[in-house]
């Protein structure tokens, strides 16, 4: 009998196998979070003893405190797993005020044993199916006279012979896909032998690349990789060696690690991969290729991609359609590969770091078209628009070389952020999202599109559908936050946006929401304390002065507003960004003329425009300047935009009516026609609630300007609907200016309908957001006047 010194446990139907960390139930792998198996260990150990709460927490979390809070969710964990009943705790005793105790009698048996009699059950299994189906067979010979010893010796033989069949059958028949289409994958980095710092990074990047052409295979984004390593408090940047991988694979019910290694032979140099099951540990498959030299190892990449997407069950029609070669999909140049993957690597919301690093990817390889669309997408992120927008037409004019799905993310870029035609961006997609269903990307961006539409439901319903497929603990990313504030949910978006920070407490979108629902809360401690939290963050801190900016600005703060923009803007030169130093004038340009101060505002324009000429800061300045009753102007930056952008659906669908809409409302010449605003502004009415940008962008503004047309107009009842949408949608208006005039807006819709209480109290809700105004602001005067006539 085989004796390989390792132990199993086994009760009931369950086996627990130490070595390799599994729990089995009829001898199939049951899935389990390492820490519940390491305190179902300890407990099988010590079974029908009282194990303390010290003693476990001790054994299971050795360096590393943690709450009894955690011990108890495991310990539901377990019981679950076992199939213990709510109440019941067959396996699992609580023992009040001392521990825990394991009630069910634990068998230790030898590993050997448990092998050889799983041997002989299948060879017993295979001897009985072979000898019916021999019996069968030599039934005929039955009736041959007498009894030969040649045809007894025949039927041993094929008794022999059927059960080396049966048992062949049984290990060499194909048992169907390692993997499903369900399942996630934990792309570990590469063993570099080689002592090469090029390889570094490089192949886990490139591989990377390769396998995310698949349709059939799902790697883990490295997203929510570093929010695992964080929560295992491991650095987010570790390299993820086999161990490591293992564990991140487990935490997050993932199927597989892929691992690969390089060695340098010679000129030559041997690649390997290896995927491995992380539950069982059992291999599902390697792959190895040899590359004649160093300017070749990309090429064998791509062959060790090809091999190890078919052998975890891709279909070879699928591979054959989606796997275009290394030099396409990434780049041909090793070194230029290496710098992309130290970009992509230090990826965060710190985005001037792999913005740097990103440039000198594109230097080394000119044509490298990923490097191109990735970094136009980091200026993006920004709000350097204009710079975003040149080298993501850099990347499309380079699209044609490289793999289908990385075609499809440039080209929905290109729809999105340059030609700004968020229709054909929707349709761009949704053929995304066909083709590779399990990838939450397209269903976030469709969500995005559904943001600037105004449609707040949809974008809920795809934001939803995007982290289902890929969930994430307790921590929730930024953008699942602000869909829970455009809808008013702020107490759900709160509480997420503190638990996020529980995990990463210097998160700056975190503290940048938390801000948002301080403002619509009133809370000004709060605003104050995360204003602070992130304004000397190097990416956002010029982001949370000009926050502060528009919160002054919407008090009716002027002067401190002034302050504050210059801050922004300085600190945002700092950092080397162009546009956006001009988009904070452009926005204080805005504020000024909704106030009244008309010359402040001209210059704020001017400024902006001597800065950019990018599209939002002359669509922000035209608004301001026909804000101003500056029709002129205003008329020819709205012309040339209309020129320049004739598919822009932002432009089209909300800036440029609403420009044209304000030119008939504020022109200094006196002419005014407020039915020609009114019916400028119709087609705009599905996508009103839209917001224009990710970053400093406006919102509401038609439903402003409509509603001035409609005072102007005197028709007072529909004039206060107007209005009534922009008090009714705190978490879509925020801190613009217009928050807080629609209230005086409203007043005077109220007082045109000769409704006199209703007025005052409008009048009032005003005075009181702007009691700390300052006291020369032309729009509060007009204000103090209009209520003293009206009492």
């Amino acid at each position: 009998m085989i004796n390989t010194g390792r132990r199993l446990y086994e009760f009931g139907p369950f086996r627990v196998d130490p070595s390799h960390r599994v729990l089995l139930r009829d001898n199939k792998p049951v899935p389990l979070h390492p820490k519940a198996f390491d305190i179902l260990l300890v407990l099988v150990e010590r079974s029908e003893t009282v194990v303390p709460k010290d003693h476990l927490m001790k054994a299971v979390w050795p360096e590393t405190f943690v709450e009894e809070s955690n011990l108890a969710q495991n310990i539901f964990v377990l019981r679950k797993t076992l199939g213990d009943a709510v109440g019941e705790n067959r396996f699992i005793v609580t023992v009040p005020g001392r521990g825990y105790r394991f009630a069910e009698k634990v068998q230790v048996v030898d590993e050997g044993e448990v092998v050889a009699a799983e041997q002989d059950q299948l060879i017993v299994e295979s001897h009985t199916r072979s000898r019916l189906v021999v019996e069968q067979r030599a039934v005929p010979a039955k009736s041959l006279p007498g009894k030969r010893p040649g045809l007894r010796l025949g039927i041993g033989l094929a008794i022999v012979l059927a059960v080396l069949v049966g048992a062949g059958v049984y290990f060499y028949l194909p048992r169907g896909p390692k993997l499903t289409e369900k399942d996630t994958i934990v792309l570990g980095d590469f063993d570099n032998k080689t002592g090469d710092q090029v390889f570094d990074g490089t192949l886990r990047q490139g591989l990377s690349a390769q396998l995310e052409q698949s349709p059939f295979l799902n790697l883990l984004s490295d997203s929510r990789i570093a929010q695992t390593l964080s929560l295992m408090t491991q650095p987010k940047d570790s390299r993820l060696s086999p161990e490591l991988a293992r564990e991140v694979c487990q935490r997050t019910a993932s199927a597989a690690e892929l691992n690969g290694a390089i060695a340098q032979i010679g000129a030559r140099y041997l690649l390997t991969l290896n995927a491995v099951n992380c539950s069982t540990g059992e291999s599902l498959g390697s792959a190895e290729a040899e590359a004649s030299n160093k300017d070749h190892v990309l090429d064998a990449l791509g062959k060790l991609a090809t091999q190890i997407r078919g052998k975890l069950g891709e279909s070879l029609a699928s591979v054959q359609k989606y796997d275009v070669p290394p030099a396409d999909v990434t780049t041909s140049s090793l070194d230029a590969l290496h710098t992309y993957s130290l970009a992509m690597k230090a990826v965060s919301m710190n985005f001037l770091t792999p913005i740097r690093i990103m440039q000198h990817a594109i230097e080394q390889d000119p044509n490298f078209a990923m490097a191109y669309a990735r970094l136009g997408v980091m200026y993006v992120n920004i709000a350097e628009t204009q710079q975003g927008a040149e080298a993501i037409s850099k990347a499309y004019t380079l699209r044609d070389r490289v793999s289908e799905r990385e075609k499809l993310y440039i080209s929905t870029r290109y729809d999105q952020m340059v030609t700004g035609d968020l229709l054909a961006a929707r349709k761009d997609f949704e053929l995304f999202e066909q083709i590779y269903p399990r990838d939450p990307v397209a269903l976030a961006n469709l969500g995005v599109i559904c943001l600037h539409l105004g449609d707040f439901d949809k974008l809920f319903s795809f934001t939803q559908a995007s982290i289902k497929l890929s969930p994430r603990s307790d921590i929730h990313g930024s953008n699942d936050i602000w869909t829970y504030i455009f809808l008013n949910r702020f107490d759900e978006a709160k509480a997420m946006a503190v638990s996020g920070l529980k995990t990463l407490p210097d998160e700056p979108s975190y503290h940048s929401t938390l801000y948002t629902i301080a403002f619509v809360e009133r809370d000004f401690a709060g605003m104050q304390r995360e204003a602070q939290a992130y304004i000397t963050n190097p990416t956002w801190g010029d982001s949370a002065l000009n926050n502060e900016a528009n919160s002054a600005g919407y008090f009716g703060q002027l002067a401190k507003a002034r302050e504050f923009t210059k801050q922004a803007a300085d600190a945002a030169r700092k950092q080397e960004k162009k546009e956006t130093p001009a988009t904070y004038d452009a926005e204080a340009a805005i504020r000024e003329a909704l106030a009244g101060n008309i010359a402040v505002a001209k210059q704020n324009v001017k400024t902006a425009l001597a800065l950019s000429r990018s599209k939002d800061v002359e669509a922000m300045s035209a608004l301001a300047l026909a804000l101003a009753g500056d029709s002129r102007e205003a008329t020819q930056l709205a012309t040339e935009l209309d020129r320049q952008f004739p598919k822009n659906t932002i432009l089209q669908l909300n800036y440029l009516p609403t420009i044209r809409a304000a030119e008939q409302l504020w022109d200094g010449g006196g002419r005014i026609d407020p039915a020609k605003a009114i019916e400028m502004l119709a087609p705009v009415t599905p996508y009103e609630l839209g917001i224009t940008a990710l970053e400093e962008g406006l919102s509401l503004y038609p439903v402003y300007v409509r509603g001035q047309a409609l005072l102007l107009a005197r028709n007072g009842s529909a004039a206060a609907t107007e209005f009534q949408k922009i008090i009714q949608h705190p978490g879509v208006v925020q801190n613009e200016p217009i928050g807080a005039l629609a209230y005086l807006g409203l007043a005077r819709a109220y007082a045109l309908s000769h409704d006199s209480a209703q007025a005052h109290a409008a009048y009032q809700e005003f005075f009181a957001l702007w009691k700390d105004a300052d006291p020369d602001v032309p729009i509060l005067k007009q204000a103090r006047a209009e209520y003293a006539k009206l009492q």
